[in-house]
């Protein structure tokens, strides 16, 4: 037993030839074997102890990254319907960072009196405060197909939103709500050189967002694919430069961009061709139902080059502000084009050269493999079968695509390695089927653990996979984990595709639900700040005009305006003390003087509701009313000085009609400075 499992380890270690000599030495094996561990337990004995077997042990080896030692690459997984995206290791499968996107997150100071609220109430809609979001696709972005880990995208499904964030610090920097659509859901994807964030609506509406019956569907109801232009050198989405193009009232569901070849076109599957509205009451089939008549529904092919065009040239119309190619001119003029997909699609991938397009039909057991050339020649031979209810041309099925792949129940995404294979999830099975690109046949099927939704690989949708890994994103979890109620965790499952068989390495419970798609990324092309310079303002990435120096602190009032400059440093706020009249609007201007490696201080204030993230060198403007007299505590939250007593002061807001604190205009408070000499070059020990 021992040998087996030495060979095992070994061979993880050390490859096949370490393998074949160690097969030969039972003698070091034996006393190998007696190596103590830990309280005086052989690996045998811990084996036994733990019910551990020989592929336990070896999954293990795989997976295990030291203290200290970094992972090989990173994943940006979806957060669901907490909002937010998660930044996790692979190998380890560790969780590194929870990063705030949609929804206030106290850790970080996200959402809570600092300028991320200004980002926050950005991403607003219809007058009203969103305190949620359903977060689906993360992606990132990338130079000629690749990725090259300088900003991620990411879009809320339930509220029709689309966020930036910059790669740089790990922090959502805009948040564009789309005016137009009801929900959206093949978001956030990028074109090969990151010209335009597309997004694309889910359920249809009228645009805009306005009232029509139902009866209306077919006349007023429309779905529509939004292209985002992102200004890289500013890190944000330029609105004003951005269109979109009408689409069917067909419920659009997921898209990718071309590449390679194909760049310059973009790719929607959708479902419910049937233009089902549901009504359960009144005794019609539910939306789910009557959306699943139809053996075919429609991939829409998209030339967004020659949109933009048609949209520069002036054939859009404006609806709440946005150009929109209307319906009719992109039929009209080889913009869209329709060509059917199996019942229910669901995953919408393009290969790594560009030549195909891959769609699961949840409803089928294939993927379906489209041919980009032959598209392109029907399109531009004006060679279909028809056209749609809203005058869009259909090319033939059989006429388009490459090929069809045999996989097995309820076909969903696909990512690729760089062997010429690709993955699917079968969600239905539980399985991820692993096929030739080339000959369209499966040559290999593993569990997952249970009902596999998304997928993802080691720069699986990129021009150039890795291989190596693939991870499965479970939508159940049943008796993988120590139990925690009802609401189990969702399970993300690490597989090893760089040899055959594929092999299961770890099991992740993700304790926020529900997470969607993920991107998976080499660590190596991450370039994040390790501290701020002095006074930035992350929000502007540029040093903030009331960023405080050091000796600089003070107090100033103006009528019932009172700023305070005031500076974080081990192991004081100055200045720490702060009197103000009820009704007194107050500005705080807080920068961290730190500039020593994951020095960062918080500062929270008792009841208001306010607390902030400082990390090194940062600068951070805080607004808030008075409009509670007493006295209020603040402090540091981070633990980063020896005593964690030292960072704390006092608000003290005196009541109306008791006397005004100083009211002298633009007069600076007696406060104690603080010497640039006390100013630390290492954290305290």
């Amino acid at each position: 037993m021992f040998k087996r499992r030495a060979l095992a380890v070994v061979g993880v270690l050390g490859g096949l030839a370490a393998l074949l000599t160690y097969s030969a030495c039972t003698n070091k094996a034996a006393q190998q074997k007696k190596v103590d561990i830990g309280a005086s337990q052989s690996i045998d004995e811990l084996m036994k102890a733990r019910g551990l077997s020989d592929m336990d042990v070896e999954a293990a080896l795989k997976t295990y990254v030291p203290s200290g030692k970094h992972d090989d690459y990173m994943i940006f997984a979806s957060g669901g319907h907490s909002g937010q995206v998660l930044a996790m290791g692979v190998p380890s499968m560790r969780l590194l960072k929870v990063i705030s996107v949609f929804t206030p997150e106290p850790w970080q100071g996200y959402g809570y009196g600092g300028e991320s609220d200004k980002v926050l109430a950005a991403g607003s809609q219809g007058g009203h405060r969103l305190g949620w979001a359903d977060v689906h696709h993360p992606n990132l972005s990338e130079t000629n197909g690749d990725y090259d880990g300088e900003f991620l995208f990411v879009n809320d499904k339930s509220n029709g939103r689309v966020a930036v964030i910059d790669l740089k610090d790990f922090m959502t920097k805009q948040i564009v709500p789309n005016p137009l659509v009801g929900s959206d859901h093949g978001g956030a994807f990028v074109d090969p050189n990151t010209n335009y964030v597309i997004e694309t609506s889910q359920y249809p509406t009228p645009l805009g967002r306005g009232y029509a019956p139902l009866s209306e569907y077919k006349e007023k109801y429309r779905g529509l694919a939004m292209f985002w232009k992102f200004d890289r050198k500013k890190g944000r989405i330029d609105v004003a430069a951005s269109w979109g193009i009408e689409l069917p009232p067909y419920t659009q569901d997921l898209a990718d961009a071309g590449k390679v070849g194909s760049d310059g076109w973009a790719f929607i599957n959708s479902f419910n061709t049937e233009m089902a509205t549901g009504g359960t009451l009144e005794g019609k089939p539910a939306i789910e139902s009557g959306a699943s008549q139809n053996d075919m529904d429609y991939l829409h092919v998209i030339n967004w080059k020659k949109a933009e065009e048609l949209v520069k040239a002036g054939k859009a119309k404006e609806i709440k502000g946005v150009k929109v190619l209307p319906i009719e001119v992109a039929a009209d003029e080889g913009v869209l084009t329709l060509v059917g997909e199996p019942k229910s699609p669901h995953g919408c991938d393009v290969t790594p050269d560009g030549t195909g397009v891959v769609v699961g039909g949840k409803l089928d057991t294939h993927a379906t493999v489209y041919e980009f050339s032959k598209m392109k020649a029907l399109i531009d031979g004006k060679k279909f079968e028809g056209k749609d209810a809203f005058g869009i041309p259909i090319m033939a099925f059989k006429d388009a695509i490459r090929g069809q792949a045999e996989l097995g129940m309820g076909p969903l995404h696909t990512v690729f390695d760089d062997k010429g294979n690709a993955y699917t999830s079968l969600f239905l099975e539980s399985k991820v089927a692993k096929w030739s690109l080339k000959d369209l046949k499966v040559l290999e099927k593993i569990s997952t653990h249970y009902n596999i939704g998304h997928i993802m690989a080691a720069e699986g949708d990129t021009v150039s996979p890795d291989g190596k890994y693939v991870v499965a994103m479970n939508k159940m979890a049943m008796d993988r984990f120590t139990g925690v109620g009802p609401l189990y965790p969702q399970n993300f499952q690490l597989y090893d595709v760089s040899g055959e068989p594929m092999r299961l390495l770890l099991d992740a419970p993700i304790g926020i639900g529900e997470p969607h798609y993920a991107q998976m990324i080499k660590v190596d092309k991450l370039k994040p700040a390790k501290i701020y310079p002095p006074g930035t303002n992350p929000y502007t990435d540029a040093k903030d005009t009331n960023a405080v120096e050091g000796g600089k602190e003070k107090v100033v009032r103006n009528g019932d305006v009172v700023d305070v400059y005031m500076t974080a440093i081990r192991s004081h706020f100055t200045p720490d003390n702060l009197e103000v009249n009820e009704g007194d609007t107050v500005n705080l201007h807080i920068t961290n003087l730190e500039q020593a490696e994951d020095m960062t201080h918080g500062f929270a204030l008792n009841m208001y509701n306010v607390n902030i993230s400082l990390e090194p060198g940062k600068h951070e403007n805080v607004t808030f009313k008075a409009d509670m007299p007493g006295v209020f505590p603040m402090y540091c939250t981070e633990f980063c000085s020896a005593l964690h007593l030292e960072m704390a002061g006092y608000l003290l807001v005196k009541p109306k009609g008791e006397g005004d604190a100083d009211k002298d205009k633009d007069k600076p408070k007696d406060e104690p400075k603080t010497p640039a000499k006390d100013e630390p070059k290492t954290p305290n020990k």
